[in-house]
């Protein structure tokens, strides 16, 4: 209906225009006459060009009169039988002349125009105006009331909507540019009809034109669509009915739009394709109802899930279909369908098997190799996948070489290359030897060094040879280094992270140290390197952008053991104090039987230099069976990088404990230790960490080394060394394997004692799970638990990622250790053993532990049931 009503409009406004122009009017215009004192007379001819273009314009014929501006005042009184002459005699259908008069700033525009032929009409206009600058727009306002005189039209004057209801017609005035004033045209008339019905909000519009006084009223009768009141969907199992309603972009109070309905069809098509129903079909029905409202269903015809049955290769020769079908995400239906999703068919995963295979091909010497696209072919309930190889003929490794700017001779540089180790041509192996190149010259600051490998096929002997041609270009140096993204960290903690300096020369190696020394330090969640040409083409501007994460953290933990009953533990710490890098930590333990309130603060650059130096002030009570004991004491430490993430540390402690509360059946030297007793002693060793991540790392180890003496005053004298290590491996997939051990030694000092609080224990979340904290100890002569000597501990993990983005891992664990008095030997057949699982999760509120160990080998009076041990943690 609005296409008919479309066509008949421009047919019958068209028409008119056709006839008419079939007698295209001739138009002379003559010389005005200016009546002003100071006006230029260049008006008497500059009036006729603006008027002559702006007819020409509307489809006149500008005819040329031949007439002087003196001819023209020379008899005004028959100038109407003149400029009738004139048209006779040059062909002209219509003759304008006047004048312009100026008094003051104003003006008037006296018009006349003849008809030559006919009737012989004369017509008269006028126009007045305000200034100079408003007489080019008054010559074309009257140039285009000489048109409708001309060319016989009529003046629009109003347009008006009718029929719209929820549209309002000040929105559909916007859209329609016919405006009350212009000149009643079809073809304007026509573009109007189809820029209101592309709004999309209208059936069907019609345009009709009533006569007025003024000219035409043109009026737009609407037909509005109906809304949409209801989505329905019917036929439906796979996806319930609000599932697909919610991935179509049609609404309730949308505006029923064919061409959308048929979108949305298609959306839902697309929405079962994604679980491999390919052989879906939707349609769709309207239901009228009441208010120009419908209803509108879909109706569904799901059809069969439909997967792989056979994967079909086509031209392989060099390699079977099952080691092709093995590169392949993609996979044929198996027996475990339903667990594995085999079968499934996922377009963008199968586009990229086939740049796998065709990868595979060139990485093995058939650089010919071309991998066509797959084809899929669906039956009623499987699909067929074919792929046609081309594998063409397989080349060995020819001649390689390495040219151009040589900071190496040629022969050392072909050592580092991996090409001359492979028999046939592996198109990732080159690629990896560019980028080991690159990497080389940049390490000696030519960053915009340009290797391009030139290969060049010798098809008799079928090899392939390579040529690295090195353009190292000019030394580049760091002309600045700009910090973004910190809006905590200062800008001179993120620099003395970094390895490459402003004016020093481009190392690429040393920048990606930088990085991940940015990372090490755990102040960010992302670090972005971008760099820019400096101010010259040996100079290199160099961005980096950080996301800083929570540094401060708050973390509570607890549990249960024979000794401790229930205990907490709680600690606030900021890892970044006053974005400085300092670490200011408060940390409170309390139990059944201890209490102990610890406060630190580390300076990590002293003096501006890696020098670290920070101190701990502490408070500690612990009722042990027989005996309290209370501390009170510091540290004073300090640090200092020795080697590459190795550094050096001193500490220098002391402890002012008193022994109280002793009971009978303590030890005697428990006994010998009531009162005060006063340690004084100093520790050196050295600590090494490579590790990725500081929670859950999936590569890198940390080992330390310590030796502490004390005696340096006081009644407490011993010496202990300890030495620890810890390696993440990754294995398959997403597991990493986890190895620790520990050992350490104490010996009592000649004439000082040697406290039973400075001897080592074992048991709990963080040595042997399933042990109660502090449960594997010796017993002395009375019956008593008292510290060892020595003692050794491994801890054994697989961890796997469970959900990596949100940080869940799962572990089973095997912990195996013991501690031994002075005069015993280390035996590994006397270690205690325990095995378990748990998981750890890295949440928003910070680390969690949850472990469960089970003892391998319980004795008289522990528990063999095994135990549960928690962490918690938090981040501000």
């Amino acid at each position: 209906m609005r296409k008919l009503s479309l066509i008949i409009f421009i047919l019958a406004g068209l028409l008119p225009n056709t006839v008419f122009s079939q007698t295209v009017p001739r138009v002379a215009i003559l010389p005005f006459q200016i009546l002003a004192q100071d006006k230029g007379a260049y008006l008497q001819s500059e009036i006729p060009k603006v008027m002559g273009a702006q007819l020409k314009q509307d489809g006149a014929v500008i005819v040329d009169a031949g007439v002087t501006p003196e001819a023209v005042l020379k008899d005004k009184r028959k100038m109407e039988d003149t400029a009738r002459n004139i048209g006779i005699k040059t062909g002209a259908d219509y003759v304008i002349w006047g004048s312009l008069t100026w008094v003051g700033k104003k003006f008037s525009l006296d018009t006349k125009m003849v008809e030559s032929f006919g009737e012989g009409r004369t017509y008269l206009l006028f126009k007045e105006g305000d200034g100079i600058e408003n007489l080019l727009g008054t010559i074309q306002g009257l140039s285009k009331e000489i048109g409708l005189k001309i060319f016989k039209r009529e003046k629009v004057a109003g347009v008006r909507v009718e029929g719209n209801q929820r549209i309002e017609a000040d929105a559909i005035l916007k859209i329609i540019k016919t405006k009350p004033g212009d000149v009643y045209l079809a073809k304007s008339l026509s573009e109007d009809l189809k820029s209101v019905y592309a709004m999309g909000y209208f059936d069907d519009i019609r345009i009709e034109a009533e006569d007025g006084p003024q000219g035409k009223i043109i009026i737009f009768k609407l037909d509005e669509k109906p809304t949409i009141r209801i989505i329905r969907v019917s036929n439906n199992n796979v996806y319930t009915d609000e599932e697909i309603i919610e991935s179509l972009s049609l609404k309730t109070g949308s505006i029923l739009n064919i061409f959308q309905v048929r979108n949305n069809m298609e959306r839902i098509k697309e929405l079962y394709k994604e679980k491999n129903y390919h052989n879906i079909k939707v349609d769709y029905q309207i239901h009228e109802t009441k208010q120009n409202q419908a209803d509108l269903e879909f109706i569904v015809e799901e059809g069969s899930k439909l997967r792989i049955k056979k994967i079909t290769f086509i031209g392989n020769k060099a390699y079977s279909d099952k080691k092709l079908k093995g590169l392949m995400e993609t996979s044929e239906k198996g027996f475990f369908f339903w667990i594995t999703d085999s079968g499934n068919l996922n377009t963008e995963d199968l586009n990229q098997d086939a740049a796998k295979i065709a990868a595979f091909y060139q990485n093995n010497g058939y650089v010919e190799a071309k991998v066509g696209e797959p084809q899929i072919e669906f039956k009623e309930s499987w699909m067929e996948v074919s792929i046609k190889i081309d594998e063409g003929r397989q080349y060995k490794v020819g001649d390689v070489a390495v040219t151009g700017d040589l900071i190496l001779p040629e022969e050392e540089l072909k050592a580092k290359l991996s090409l001359t180790k492979e028999e046939f041509f592996n198109r990732e192996v080159v690629r990896k030897d560019v980028l080991a190149l690159t990497d080389l010259y940049g390490e000696s600051g030519y960053a915009y060094a340009n290797i391009a490998p030139l290969i060049k096929k010798n098809e008799k002997e079928l090899t392939v040879g390579i040529t690295y041609q090195v353009d190292k270009g000019k030394p580049v140096y760091f002309e600045m280094i700009i910090i973004g993204g910190n809006t905590k960290t200062r800008d001179k903690v993120i620099r003395r992270q970094l390895k490459v300096y402003e004016q020093g020369l481009y190392n690429g190696s040393l920048l990606k140290k930088s990085v991940q020394s940015l990372y090490r330090i755990d102040y960010f969640e992302d670090v972005k390197v971008n760099t820019a040409k400096g101010s010259s083409d040996d100079q290199m501007v160099l961005k980096i952008d950080v996301t800083e994460k929570p540094t401060g953290s708050f973390s509570f933990g607890g549990g249960y053991s024979s000794v401790e009953n229930v205990f907490f533990q709680g600690s606030i710490t900021q890892r970044n104090f006053g974005g400085r890098g300092q670490i200011l930590q408060l940390k409170a333990e309390l139990g059944g039987r201890s209490t102990r309130f610890t406060f630190s603060f580390t300076e990590p650059w002293l003096f501006d230099i890696p020098l670290s130096a920070g101190t701990d002030l502490y408070n500690w009570e612990y009722d042990y069976d027989t005996y309290v004991k209370g501390s009170i004491g510091g540290r004073l430490r300090f640090g200092y990088p020795v080697f590459r993430l190795t550094r050096g540390f001193l500490i220098y402690s002391f402890d002012r404990a008193d022994i109280k509360d002793v009971q009978e059946d303590a030890s005697q030297d428990i006994k010998d230790l009531e009162g005060l007793n006063i340690t004084s002693s100093i520790t050196a060793g050295l600590f090494y960490d490579s590790r990725d991540k500081v929670f859950n790392p999936t590569r890198g180890s940390e080992h330390s080394a310590s030796i502490e003496y004390a005696g340096l005053g006081g009644n407490i004298g011993f010496t202990k060394l300890l030495g620890e290590t810890g390696w993440y491996l990754p294995l398959i997939w997403k597991v990493v394997g986890f190895a620790h051990g520990k050992v350490g030694f104490v010996t009592e000092s000649s004439g000082k004692k040697l406290p039973d609080y400075e001897k080592f224990y074992l048991g709990g979340i963080n040595s042997l799970r399933g042990f109660d904290f502090q449960d594997v100890s010796l017993i002395d002569e009375d019956g008593a638990k008292v510290g060892g000597d020595k003692m050794i501990q491994f801890n054994f993990e697989i961890i796997v990622q469970l959900l990596e983005k949100a940080g869940l891992v799962g572990l089973v664990f095997y912990d195996t250790g013991n501690v031994y008095a002075k005069d015993d030997n280390i035996d590994f057949g006397s270690l205690r053993k325990s095995v378990g699982y748990g998981f750890r999760w890295y949440s928003p509120m910070g680390p969690m532990r949850l472990e469960y160990g089970y003892i391998l080998d319980p004795q008289p009076g522990e528990d063999a049931d095994g135990r549960w041990e928690f962490s918690m943690g938090g981040a501000f």
